[in-house]
């Protein structure tokens, strides 16, 4: 029986930003740019108060956010793409950065809004199943959890797109805790915006 796939480490990301500071070029890519103004346009509200963003990388879609954040803690798993993170996010002193690593590291607070964008399918299927509890049980009633994934396949990685945002899906099936606002698919991304349900 073959092995199941791990999550992808550290030191995965570290050797992906020591070869190249901008390495999915966040800074100067077209369909970045346009991924991400339909990221923050897939947002229904016009503040959240707490919001958390998983994989910020270079701060790139972080800087987008600020608009629509009160405080922002923004997190990646490797320390190097977060110096050019705290450049770029500088003037802006409600953003908080931080090395983290999740599932095995999550902060001790709740927030109205999660954004998990281009990260989940770097994990195993057992370390995105705890960090989605993780994200549900951090996000307040009526917070809004926002996932936006490439779909096509990928040999390096432990999942694809899609298997992350239907996983994700199953906890909005009827008396899950989620409910399903929206759905958009491009050509090679996916985005589907949640919220915690009150009751």
């Amino acid at each position: 029986m073959p092995s199941q796939p791990t999550t992808l480490d550290q030191a995965y990301f570290d050797a992906v930003y020591s070869a190249n500071e901008d390495p999915w070029s966040f800074a100067t890519s077209d369909y970045e740019r346009q991924k991400y103004e339909a990221t923050v346009a897939a947002l229904t509200r016009a503040q959240y108060s707490e919001a958390f963003e998983i994989g910020c990388s270079i701060g790139v879609l972080t800087r987008k956010l600020t608009e629509r954040c009160g405080r922002l803690l923004a997190v990646d798993a490797s320390e190097l793409p977060l110096k050019a993170a705290r450049e770029r996010l500088a003037p802006y002193p409600s953003v908080t950065i931080r090395q983290m690593k999740i599932p095995d590291e999550f902060p001790d607070q709740s927030f109205d809004l999660i954004l998990l964008s281009e990260i989940g399918y770097y994990l195993s299927m057992p370390d995105l199943g705890r960090a989605r509890q993780l994200l549900i049980d951090h996000l307040r009633p009526g917070g809004q959890l926002l996932l936006v994934h490439w779909t096509p396949f990928v040999p390096d990685y432990p999942l694809t797109g899609d298997q992350v945002q239907d996983f994700f899906l199953e906890s909005a099936q009827a008396n899950g805790p989620l409910a399903h606002l929206t759905n958009k698919r491009a050509d090679t991304y996916r985005l589907d915006l949640f919220q915690k349900r009150e009751d």
